[in-house]
């Protein structure tokens, strides 16, 4: 999360950070608000279906929760291709045979806010 973050606070991005633990003070230093839930993993709900679009660079069985929650949602979600992790893993890929919603490959995380902003504005 703290690379995400960054890279929306660098490129003059307003972030809201939604982390597991109860204090504020856990969230990385580029969080402009902070919603700290208390509420461990069961956060990762509610991070997708706050979302409008979901993107993936890299991540892990956080990531995996996250992305399946946004797929059962029909949230449009984006993965950057090379990322590693659940991002390679699921680019270009449904989660299961019911094909409720394509995981659509990007090569770049630019490319990636991009296909997010179109595919939010469509749903």
């Amino acid at each position: 999360m703290e690379a995400a973050s960054k890279g929306a606070k660098e490129a003059g991005g307003f972030v809201i950070g939604i982390i597991p633990q109860d204090e504020k003070s856990a969230a990385n230093p580029y969080c402009d608000a902070v919603i700290a839930t208390g509420i461990g993993l069961a956060r990762d709900f509610l991070t997708a279906y706050s979302a409008d679009a979901v993107i993936i660079v890299g991540g892990g069985a956080g990531t995996m929760i996250e992305a399946a929650a946004a797929y059962q949602k029909m949230i449009p979600i984006i993965a950057v291709k090379g990322s590693g992790g659940t991002a390679d893993k699921l680019v270009d890929n449904y989660l299961d045979e019911r094909k409720i919603e394509i995981i659509h490959g990007e090569p770049s995380a630019k490319n990636a806010v991009e296909t997010a902003l179109h595919l939010a504005l469509l749903t």
